[in-house]
Formats: C-alpha cells, structure tokens, sequence
C-alpha cells in the first residue's frame, strides 16, 4: 500500500484529543465517492472523479497528504473531529497534489480508541456555487468547433458502450493523410481573475498526444495561450483517465482580456502511421 507522509506521526496537542498514546489509532480509509449536490447553481453535466489522494486533518491540525486506499496510524485518542479533503494530482503531475478546490470537505467527529482502527468511506460534491461549462456531447450540438484553416482530421460525435461508459463521446481518428485536428469552444467564457482558481477537467482515451490551451481575447483579436499536454497511453487497450487542468495563471496573467475560448490540438505523433483520440466530459470549472 502506498502513501506519502507530509508529516510523521502526529507529535503536538490536538483540541479535545490525547497524544503520545502506546498505541496508536488506525484510520483506514477507501476511496472517495462524488455525489451531486441537491441545490447546485450550475449543471455539472456527469459526475466523475479522479481524486486520488486524501489531505487528513484533526481539530484543525494537518496530519499528512497520503495516496488512496490508505492505512495510517494517529497518536490521537478521544473526542476528535476528523476533516478529510479530495485531493488531485495538479495537471497530472504526481508529485503536485492539491485540495481540489470546488469540493466539501468530508467531517466526521468521533470517539476514538487507542489501538483501534477505523474505517471511513469519503463522500464529496461540488460546491453549490460552483459554475461549468460543459461539453459531453449529449446536447443537441458540438460546443466544440474545428478550425477548419488547419485541421484536416475531424471530431466526430460517436455512442459504443465498449468504448465510452457515459454515452456518447468525441471521437478524433487520425492517419498520414487526416493528421490534425484543432478544437475550440464556440461558446466564448468569461472567466474570473486575480488568482480565483479555474480548472479545465476532462476525460480522455488516446493513442496520441494531446495539447491543451486557452485562447484569451481583447476585441476580436486572440492570443494563443498553450497549457498542459496528455501523453499518449502506450497499454493496450487504452483506458478513460481524468485530468485537472489549472487556468488560473493564463487567465490571471491575461489582465486585459475579456473573455477565453479553450481549445484541443492533436497531432499524429512522429512514428505512428495511425492514431485515436477520444474525450468526453469536458468541463470548465470556477466559482
């Protein structure tokens, strides 16, 4: 099992809890589950989650960030309130894992007893402020459109439950002949700035590298703005991964600008005669 320790175990006083006990407690905690929330102010479209770490914290006090599922050992015992919160991996990076921060965190006060251990099942959701743009191909039109000056490859809106579990889904096949595809928004986003938190979610299969990137505007003119790259998934068969993408230093370093398209380009990679891209649920994600 592994997970990684921010802090060793804990060695200060905790509000309402005992240290340095003989024995420790034993916190086993499974993987989090993502609910909707009842009362949201956006459709978040479908639900999915890639959450796969958890930052632990008692009466306030951090104990330590640790990969899911976990087993960890607390010197605590006693009347304490446990406060746990989704975290990511940031742009996909491993090392980078953050709070997500458009979810509840999970509470739980409890009576703890040295030497015993304890298993929580996370739950979470979306902030009821939180706001979306979705595009996860159910509507009655694409959101996403091809920059027909250069993309000779296109997107095509497809539904095969052996390929995407949530219906229908963008599909970009690509060969010497039909070997890029650029996508963007149609819709224009205004997008909050001054550091506010703005994430790019999406759900991808693929065979091929896939850059992502934020168009930001002043008047009609558009400055490209480049951003995070998926590698191409070299197992066989390819599975459905999710990424968070942050846009909050495009859009907080663009000032000036008025409003943001974000956009998808695929290339066929040197050394492949063919390739497939398929995404789903897309999401851009603030408050």
């Amino acid at each position: 099992m592994k997970y990684l320790y921010f802090f060793v175990l804990l060695t200060f006083g905790l509000s309402g809890c005992v240290k340095n006990n003989a024995l420790p407690v034993w916190f086993e905690i499974n993987n989090w589950t993502l609910n909707a929330n009842p009362n949201p102010s956006s459709n978040p479209g479908v639900l999915t989650h890639n959450f796969t770490d958890v930052w632990v914290y008692i009466d306030g006090k951090i104990i330590g960030v640790f990969e899911l599922p976990c087993k960890i050992p607390v010197l605590v015992s006693g009347s304490c309130k446990v406060t746990l919160y989704p975290a990511i991996r940031n742009n996909g990076i491993s090392a980078t894992k953050k709070i997500y921060p458009f979810m509840k965190a999970y509470e739980n006060n409890m009576e703890l007893v040295a030497g015993e251990t304890y298993t929580i099942n996370p739950t979470t959701m979306y902030e009821a402020a939180t706001e979306f743009w979705v595009e996860d191909f159910e509507g009655s039109a694409i959101k996403i459109e091809e920059d027909q000056s250069v993309s000779n490859a296109t997107l095509n809106r497809e539904t095969n439950g052996a390929i995407g579990p949530w219906g229908s889904y963008g599909h970009i096949a690509l060969n010497s002949s039909d070997s890029l595809w650029v996508g963007l928004s149609t819709d224009v986003l205004y997008l909050p700035k001054s550091g506010a938190e703005v994430y790019l979610e999406v759900n991808y299969r693929n065979t091929n590298s896939i850059l992502t990137g934020l168009l930001s505007y002043i008047g009609g003119s558009a400055t490209d703005n480049p951003n995070i790259s998926m590698n191409a998934q070299t197992i066989t068969p390819t599975v459905w991964k999710k990424i968070y993408i942050d846009l909050k230093d495009i859009v907080s370093n663009t000032p000036n600008s008025i409003y943001y398209r974000p956009y998808f380009r695929v290339l066929l990679d040197s050394g492949l005669s063919s390739s497939d891209v398929y995404i789903d649920n897309i999401k851009v994600v603030h408050f």
